[in-house]
């Protein structure tokens, strides 16, 4: 069942319209034109909502529950997918899924935040909010993939890296620091896809990439809205001010450089049709690939460095 955000009420109300027209006309009743009507209308006023969400919208929209996770873009584009567990220090973190399989038939090393689909699921997966084994994982498995000369892709969507106490005494500061230096230290092409929230250092431990892309509507920052409003105003309830301000938007990250491009989502967003905003990621992530194929390890590694050294350079 579709679920719908706040700013969706106009498009609910006339979806809800349409529901009990057809369940009219299966009585026999004609009313294929009025139903058709107000699908069109119901269409628009969709179209005319995400035309100009706000940054907020758009956290709640990167947010939803029914978006592309990262087991569906798994299902979706990579074949013989074989996670791997553990960081060989503590532990398993279910948070940060990570293994290889073939993508388009090519060998390749995935890493991404699953946040879960069901009450059990999210709890097993943390909400996708990973510990300090979680990116020791994927500093282990970035490690393979440079060994046997295999890219990297790495899709986040993550609330942020779990600040839980465990996490602090077992490092977390110290585990993200040394994935985001994996992630550059590689000499195979990386490309970071971000798919809903990408936010903190829990998101820049896997998307420190030749290539970062971002949904549409997805966010990345530094901190939460929620968490930024707690320290600007002492004041949880400010995050949609908070949100409108910190230019966490795909449209800001592009003009400030920190992305490389953007991926159009289906009208009303990924979560209204996920099976083609997968096929538009998978095209999106062979084309980066494909741009980077013919430069050597050195000259991988230069363009990685020169393109986080360039951010906030210049305005696009």
């Amino acid at each position: 069942m579709r679920s719908y955000l706040d700013f969706e009420k106009p498009v609910a109300e006339l979806d809800s319209k349409v529901d009990e027209l057809r369940a009219l006309a299966a009585s026999g009743t004609d009313i294929s034109d009025e139903i058709g009507r107000i699908e069109d209308k119901a269409a628009q006023a969709l179209a005319d909502l995400y035309t100009n969400l706000t940054p907020w919208q758009k956290t709640l929209v990167a947010r939803h529950p029914q978006r592309p996770h990262f087991n569906d873009f798994i299902k979706g584009l990579i074949t013989e997918f074989t996670p791997l567990a553990g960081d060989r220090k503590f532990g398993e973190d279910e948070a940060l899924v990570a293994g290889f399989g073939r993508f388009r038939g090519e060998p390749i090393c995935v890493m991404g935040q699953e946040k879960g689909d069901s009450t059990e699921s999210r709890i097993r997966h943390n909400f996708g909010m990973a510990r300090p084994e979680g990116y020791r994982k994927c500093v282990r498995l970035m490690e393979m993939a440079e060994r046997f000369g295999l890219p990297v892709l790495s899709l986040a969507d993550s609330a942020g890296a779990y600040p839980g106490i465990g996490a602090e005494e077992r490092g977390q500061a110290e585990a993200i620091a040394r994935s985001t230096d994996a992630c550059m230290a590689l000499t195979v092409p990386n490309v970071a896809i971000i798919t809903g929230e990408g936010m903190s250092g829990g998101a820049i431990a896997i998307t420190t990439a030749n290539k970062v892309l971002m949904l549409e509507h997805a966010i990345y920052s530094v901190i939460s809205p929620e968490a930024a409003s707690s320290i600007l105003w002492r004041d949880g309830t400010k995050a949609q001010e908070a949100a409108n301000n910190m230019k966490i938007t795909a449209q800001d990250m592009l003009r400030f450089g920190v992305i490389d491009s953007i991926l159009k989502e289906p009208v009303g967003g990924a979560h209204r049709d996920p099976a083609a905003m997968i096929a538009t990621t998978g095209d999106a992530i062979a084309k980066a690939f494909d741009e980077l194929k013919g430069l050597d390890g050195d000259a991988i590694r230069k363009q990685r460095r020169q393109k986080f050294l360039e951010i906030g350079r210049k305005l696009g």
